[in-house]
């Protein structure tokens, strides 16, 4: 390939990697081979109970504390859970926790936002199994 076109494909890639999510008008579509959820876990269904992340939230006067929790063991680079993702109601990143195998045992991750209100979304990337999705109200 062209260096040129080379380029052009790769600007016109991440322009619309960009342009997608904004032009959502509600949920994104489960199971779009873009992430998978405990309703549409695609070809992975049986990986749900160890790849969905779970979110656990506390709320202390304007601060809300989020806890996602990926119940999957952490074999080193061979399989573990890369990183968790916190999105807001309109699927704008809040955060990320990077996660070293080598270090962590678990996946879990703290989130502390101030005064948020509605739903909340964590993603949970395994290097094996794709990405998942699951949602909390706030």
């Amino acid at each position: 390939m062209e260096r040129r076109n080379f380029i052009r494909l790769s600007v016109a890639g991440v322009g619309a990697s960009i342009i997608s999510p904004a032009m959502a008008t509600s949920k994104p579509v489960a199971g779009a081979d873009i992430y998978y959820t405990k309703e549409a876990p695609g070809r992975w269904s049986g990986k749900v109970a160890t790849h969905l992340p779970t979110i656990e939230i506390e709320k202390v006067g304007g601060q809300v504390t989020v806890k996602v929790v990926t119940g999957h063991e952490m074999k080193g680079y061979e399989h573990y859970i890369v990183k968790h993702v916190l999105l807001d109601k309109n699927y704008k990143f809040i955060d990320e926790h990077m996660f070293d195998p080598t270090k962590e045992q678990t996946a879990s991750s703290v989130f502390t936002l101030h005064d948020y209100i509605g739903p909340i979304y964590a993603l949970s990337m395994c290097n094996k199994h794709d990405l998942w999705l699951n949602s909390a109200e706030v």
